[in-house]
Protein backbone atom coordinates (compact mmCIF):
# COMPACT_ATOMS: atom_id res chain seq x y z
CA UNK A 1 0.00 0.00 0.00
CA UNK A 2 1.47 3.17 -0.62
CA UNK A 3 2.87 5.53 1.69
CA UNK A 4 0.88 8.35 2.90
CA UNK A 5 2.55 11.56 1.92
CA UNK A 6 3.53 14.66 4.28
CA UNK A 7 0.70 17.19 3.50
CA UNK A 8 3.96 19.90 2.76
CA UNK A 9 4.66 17.51 -0.08
CA UNK A 10 1.22 16.90 -1.35
CA UNK A 11 0.42 17.85 -5.45
CA UNK A 12 -2.90 18.85 -6.49
CA UNK A 13 -4.04 15.77 -7.72
CA UNK A 14 -4.18 15.14 -4.35
CA UNK A 15 -8.03 15.43 -4.54
CA UNK A 16 -8.38 16.96 -0.44
CA UNK A 17 -5.94 19.67 -1.67
CA UNK A 18 -7.51 19.99 -4.60
CA UNK A 19 -10.80 20.47 -2.90
CA UNK A 20 -9.69 22.87 -0.13
CA UNK A 21 -7.52 25.10 -2.73
CA UNK A 22 -10.73 25.49 -4.86
CA UNK A 23 -12.98 26.94 -2.33
CA UNK A 24 -11.27 29.92 -2.78
CA UNK A 25 -13.68 31.93 -4.93
CA UNK A 26 -10.45 33.21 -6.92
CA UNK A 27 -8.51 30.00 -7.11
CA UNK A 28 -11.58 28.27 -8.86
CA UNK A 29 -12.38 31.68 -10.69
CA UNK A 30 -8.55 31.17 -12.01
CA UNK A 31 -8.76 27.52 -12.64
CA UNK A 32 -12.25 27.08 -14.79
CA UNK A 33 -10.48 29.90 -16.54
CA UNK A 34 -7.48 28.27 -17.45
CA UNK A 35 -9.84 24.85 -18.17
CA UNK A 36 -12.53 25.99 -20.32
CA UNK A 37 -10.32 28.96 -21.68
CA UNK A 38 -13.22 31.98 -21.82
CA UNK A 39 -13.76 34.52 -18.93
CA UNK A 40 -16.75 33.01 -16.68
CA UNK A 41 -17.02 35.94 -14.77
CA UNK A 42 -17.62 36.35 -10.67
CA UNK A 43 -17.46 32.64 -9.11
CA UNK A 44 -19.41 31.53 -6.42
CA UNK A 45 -17.96 27.94 -4.39
CA UNK A 46 -20.72 26.00 -2.32
CA UNK A 47 -18.36 25.40 0.46
CA UNK A 48 -20.42 23.25 2.02
CA UNK A 49 -20.03 20.29 -0.37
CA UNK A 50 -16.58 20.09 -0.06
CA UNK A 51 -14.87 17.29 1.81
CA UNK A 52 -13.95 17.65 5.76
CA UNK A 53 -13.17 21.23 4.59
CA UNK A 54 -16.34 22.97 6.85
CA UNK A 55 -15.25 23.51 10.44
CA UNK A 56 -18.79 21.12 10.97
CA UNK A 57 -17.87 18.35 8.69
CA UNK A 58 -21.12 18.47 6.92
CA UNK A 59 -20.22 16.59 4.07
CA UNK A 60 -17.38 14.02 2.99
CA UNK A 61 -17.44 15.25 -1.30
CA UNK A 62 -14.36 15.90 -2.93
CA UNK A 63 -15.76 17.73 -5.24
CA UNK A 64 -16.27 21.29 -5.99
CA UNK A 65 -19.55 22.75 -6.68
CA UNK A 66 -19.67 26.61 -8.19
CA UNK A 67 -21.46 28.89 -10.45
CA UNK A 68 -21.27 32.06 -11.48
CA UNK A 69 -22.94 35.51 -12.61
CA UNK A 70 -24.59 34.30 -15.57
CA UNK A 71 -26.36 31.53 -13.83
CA UNK A 72 -23.86 28.51 -15.23
CA UNK A 73 -23.14 25.78 -12.52
CA UNK A 74 -19.73 24.24 -12.57
CA UNK A 75 -18.90 20.53 -10.72
CA UNK A 76 -14.98 19.90 -10.82
CA UNK A 77 -13.41 16.88 -9.64
CA UNK A 78 -9.96 15.51 -9.27
CA UNK A 79 -9.71 11.64 -10.22
CA UNK A 80 -6.58 9.83 -9.99
CA UNK A 81 -7.77 6.29 -10.39
CA UNK A 82 -9.19 5.10 -13.49
CA UNK A 83 -12.23 2.85 -12.49
CA UNK A 84 -13.54 3.31 -15.91
CA UNK A 85 -16.29 4.50 -14.77
CA UNK A 86 -16.24 8.63 -15.85
CA UNK A 87 -19.00 8.59 -18.74
CA UNK A 88 -21.81 7.37 -16.30
CA UNK A 89 -19.92 9.38 -13.22
CA UNK A 90 -20.50 12.29 -15.07
CA UNK A 91 -24.00 11.43 -16.03
CA UNK A 92 -24.79 11.17 -12.27
CA UNK A 93 -23.48 14.39 -11.52
CA UNK A 94 -25.15 15.79 -14.46
CA UNK A 95 -28.47 14.63 -13.15
CA UNK A 96 -27.64 15.60 -9.29
CA UNK A 97 -26.97 18.98 -10.52
CA UNK A 98 -29.79 19.23 -12.45
CA UNK A 99 -32.15 18.17 -9.30
CA UNK A 100 -30.21 20.84 -7.54
CA UNK A 101 -30.77 23.33 -9.89
CA UNK A 102 -35.06 22.84 -10.67
CA UNK A 103 -37.56 23.75 -7.83
CA UNK A 104 -40.63 21.67 -7.81
CA UNK A 105 -43.06 23.22 -9.67
CA UNK A 106 -40.66 25.21 -11.98
CA UNK A 107 -40.61 24.84 -15.72
CA UNK A 108 -37.69 22.59 -17.58
CA UNK A 109 -36.27 25.74 -19.44
CA UNK A 110 -35.60 26.77 -15.80
CA UNK A 111 -32.90 24.70 -15.76
CA UNK A 112 -29.20 26.54 -15.76
CA UNK A 113 -26.74 25.22 -17.92
CA UNK A 114 -23.89 23.47 -16.82
CA UNK A 115 -20.12 22.25 -16.58
CA UNK A 116 -18.88 18.86 -15.29
CA UNK A 117 -15.28 18.89 -15.43
CA UNK A 118 -12.70 16.13 -14.55
CA UNK A 119 -9.04 16.26 -14.15
CA UNK A 120 -7.33 13.02 -14.42
CA UNK A 121 -3.96 12.13 -13.68
CA UNK A 122 -4.21 9.46 -16.72
CA UNK A 123 -5.98 9.21 -20.07
CA UNK A 124 -9.69 8.56 -19.82
CA UNK A 125 -9.93 7.74 -23.56
CA UNK A 126 -6.96 6.63 -24.88
CA UNK A 127 -7.05 9.19 -27.34
CA UNK A 128 -3.82 10.64 -26.48
CA UNK A 129 -5.78 14.39 -25.87
CA UNK A 130 -5.10 16.76 -22.74
CA UNK A 131 -8.51 17.51 -23.33
CA UNK A 132 -12.08 16.03 -24.43
CA UNK A 133 -14.91 18.08 -24.49
CA UNK A 134 -18.73 16.32 -24.59
CA UNK A 135 -22.12 18.27 -25.77
CA UNK A 136 -25.19 16.77 -27.22
CA UNK A 137 -25.70 16.82 -30.42
CA UNK A 138 -28.15 15.12 -33.34
CA UNK A 139 -26.32 12.27 -35.37
CA UNK A 140 -28.48 13.16 -38.23
CA UNK A 141 -27.61 16.43 -39.02
CA UNK A 142 -25.25 17.57 -36.93
CA UNK A 143 -27.08 19.98 -34.80
CA UNK A 144 -26.62 20.95 -30.78
CA UNK A 145 -29.68 19.58 -29.18
CA UNK A 146 -29.16 22.89 -26.94
CA UNK A 147 -29.47 21.67 -23.30
CA UNK A 148 -26.97 23.65 -22.32
CA UNK A 149 -24.84 21.10 -20.45
CA UNK A 150 -21.24 20.50 -21.16
CA UNK A 151 -18.71 17.55 -19.89
CA UNK A 152 -14.35 18.11 -19.82
CA UNK A 153 -12.47 15.29 -19.44
CA UNK A 154 -8.48 16.74 -18.61
CA UNK A 155 -5.64 14.24 -18.78
CA UNK A 156 -2.26 15.10 -17.42
CA UNK A 157 -0.89 12.22 -19.75
CA UNK A 158 -2.16 14.24 -23.55
CA UNK A 159 0.03 14.39 -26.04
CA UNK A 160 -1.38 17.08 -28.16
CA UNK A 161 0.35 20.11 -26.54
CA UNK A 162 0.01 21.97 -29.98
CA UNK A 163 -3.99 21.97 -29.54
CA UNK A 164 -4.17 23.78 -26.01
CA UNK A 165 -2.27 26.52 -25.03
CA UNK A 166 0.60 27.05 -22.98
CA UNK A 167 -1.08 28.03 -19.80
CA UNK A 168 -3.97 25.17 -19.24
CA UNK A 169 -0.37 22.74 -20.63
CA UNK A 170 1.70 24.03 -17.40
CA UNK A 171 -1.40 23.64 -15.36
CA UNK A 172 -1.83 20.17 -16.32
CA UNK A 173 1.97 19.44 -15.64
CA UNK A 174 2.07 21.31 -12.04
CA UNK A 175 -1.35 19.36 -11.15
CA UNK A 176 1.66 16.24 -10.70
CA UNK A 177 4.37 18.93 -10.02
CA UNK A 178 3.43 21.45 -7.68
CA UNK A 179 6.78 22.51 -6.85
CA UNK A 180 8.79 25.87 -6.13
CA UNK A 181 11.49 24.14 -8.93
CA UNK A 182 8.70 23.78 -11.68
CA UNK A 183 6.76 27.23 -11.01
CA UNK A 184 10.16 28.72 -11.20
CA UNK A 185 11.31 27.11 -14.41
CA UNK A 186 8.20 27.54 -16.39
CA UNK A 187 8.14 31.27 -15.69
CA UNK A 188 4.21 31.44 -15.87
CA UNK A 189 2.14 34.21 -14.31
CA UNK A 190 -1.01 32.01 -14.04
CA UNK A 191 0.84 28.98 -12.15
CA UNK A 192 2.88 31.75 -10.00
CA UNK A 193 -0.29 33.18 -8.79
CA UNK A 194 -1.61 29.48 -8.12
CA UNK A 195 1.32 28.18 -6.75
CA UNK A 196 1.04 30.90 -4.37
CA UNK A 197 -2.55 30.11 -3.02
CA UNK A 198 -1.08 26.49 -2.34
CA UNK A 199 1.75 27.20 -0.50
CA UNK A 200 -0.37 29.44 1.78
CA UNK A 201 -2.79 26.46 2.17
CA UNK A 202 0.12 24.13 3.02
CA UNK A 203 1.12 26.48 5.40
CA UNK A 204 -2.50 26.09 7.24
CA UNK A 205 -1.62 23.88 10.77
CA UNK A 206 -5.87 23.46 10.96
CA UNK A 207 -5.91 22.01 7.24
CA UNK A 208 -2.85 19.67 7.67
CA UNK A 209 -4.42 18.50 10.81
CA UNK A 210 -7.55 17.19 8.56
CA UNK A 211 -5.58 16.15 6.39
CA UNK A 212 -3.77 13.82 8.69
CA UNK A 213 -7.37 12.95 10.33
CA UNK A 214 -9.13 11.58 7.14
CA UNK A 215 -5.76 9.65 5.84
CA UNK A 216 -5.55 7.55 9.20
CA UNK A 217 -8.93 6.86 8.81
CA UNK A 218 -8.78 5.69 5.11
CA UNK A 219 -5.56 3.80 5.65
CA UNK A 220 -7.51 1.95 8.74
CA UNK A 221 -10.18 1.43 5.82
CA UNK A 222 -7.91 0.76 3.16
CA UNK A 223 -6.21 -2.00 5.31
CA UNK A 224 -9.26 -3.98 6.44
CA UNK A 225 -10.72 -3.67 2.88
CA UNK A 226 -7.74 -5.27 1.40
CA UNK A 227 -7.71 -7.95 4.25
CA UNK A 228 -11.45 -8.58 3.14
CA UNK A 229 -10.55 -8.66 -0.24
CA UNK A 230 -7.76 -11.04 0.36
CA UNK A 231 -9.84 -13.22 1.87
CA UNK A 232 -12.63 -13.53 -0.40
CA UNK A 233 -10.18 -13.62 -3.72
CA UNK A 234 -8.77 -16.95 -1.68
CA UNK A 235 -11.92 -18.08 -1.58
CA UNK A 236 -12.65 -17.83 -5.23
CA UNK A 237 -9.15 -20.02 -5.63
CA UNK A 238 -8.22 -18.28 -8.29
CA UNK A 239 -5.01 -15.12 -8.75
CA UNK A 240 -7.64 -13.21 -10.49
CA UNK A 241 -10.29 -13.79 -7.91
CA UNK A 242 -7.75 -12.50 -5.37
CA UNK A 243 -6.56 -9.02 -7.21
CA UNK A 244 -9.97 -8.66 -8.17
CA UNK A 245 -11.11 -9.71 -4.25
CA UNK A 246 -8.78 -7.21 -3.22
CA UNK A 247 -9.54 -4.23 -5.26
CA UNK A 248 -13.28 -4.73 -4.61
CA UNK A 249 -12.15 -4.45 -0.63
CA UNK A 250 -10.64 -1.58 -0.60
CA UNK A 251 -13.29 0.55 -2.78
CA UNK A 252 -15.85 -1.01 -0.29
CA UNK A 253 -13.33 0.34 2.48
CA UNK A 254 -13.00 3.88 1.35
CA UNK A 255 -16.86 3.69 0.71
CA UNK A 256 -17.56 3.08 4.29
CA UNK A 257 -15.24 5.09 5.96
CA UNK A 258 -17.23 7.67 4.00
CA UNK A 259 -20.73 6.71 5.01
CA UNK A 260 -19.54 6.90 8.27
CA UNK A 261 -18.79 10.50 8.49
CA UNK A 262 -21.74 11.48 6.73
CA UNK A 263 -23.96 9.52 8.82
CA UNK A 264 -22.47 11.06 12.03
CA UNK A 265 -22.50 14.54 10.58
CA UNK A 266 -26.55 14.03 9.67
CA UNK A 267 -26.76 12.40 13.07
CA UNK A 268 -25.33 15.55 15.13
CA UNK A 269 -22.62 13.31 16.07
CA UNK A 270 -19.74 15.96 13.93
CA UNK A 271 -17.80 16.71 16.77
CA UNK A 272 -16.46 13.49 17.82
CA UNK A 273 -15.38 12.85 14.07
CA UNK A 274 -12.16 13.54 15.19
CA UNK A 275 -12.05 11.01 17.53
CA UNK A 276 -12.44 8.01 15.43
CA UNK A 277 -8.75 8.28 14.41
CA UNK A 278 -7.57 8.46 17.95
CA UNK A 279 -10.32 5.46 19.63
CA UNK A 280 -10.12 2.55 17.68
CA UNK A 281 -12.02 0.90 19.74
CA UNK A 282 -14.88 4.38 19.57
CA UNK A 283 -14.36 3.67 15.95
CA UNK A 284 -15.79 0.19 15.74
CA UNK A 285 -18.35 1.18 17.96
CA UNK A 286 -19.57 3.99 15.31
CA UNK A 287 -19.55 1.06 12.64
CA UNK A 288 -21.39 -1.19 14.50
CA UNK A 289 -23.88 1.50 15.44
CA UNK A 290 -24.88 2.60 12.10
CA UNK A 291 -24.59 -0.97 10.23
CA UNK A 292 -21.69 -0.61 8.12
Amino acid sequence: MAQKKLWKDLNLSNAFLFSAALEDPETCKLVLELILEESVGTVNVKAERSILFSSDFRCVRLDIFASNEFNIGYNMEMQNKDEKNLPKRSRYHQAEMDLASLKPGQDFNDLKPSVILFICTFDPFQKGKYRYTFQQRCLEEDFPLGDETKRVFLSTKGKNAEEISKELLHFLEYVENSTDSYVENVQDPIITKLHEKISILKKSRELEGRYMMFEELLQRELKEGFSRGHAEGLEQGIAEGIEQGIEQGIEQGSQRLLNLISKMSENGEADLIPRLSKDEVFYKKMLEKYNL
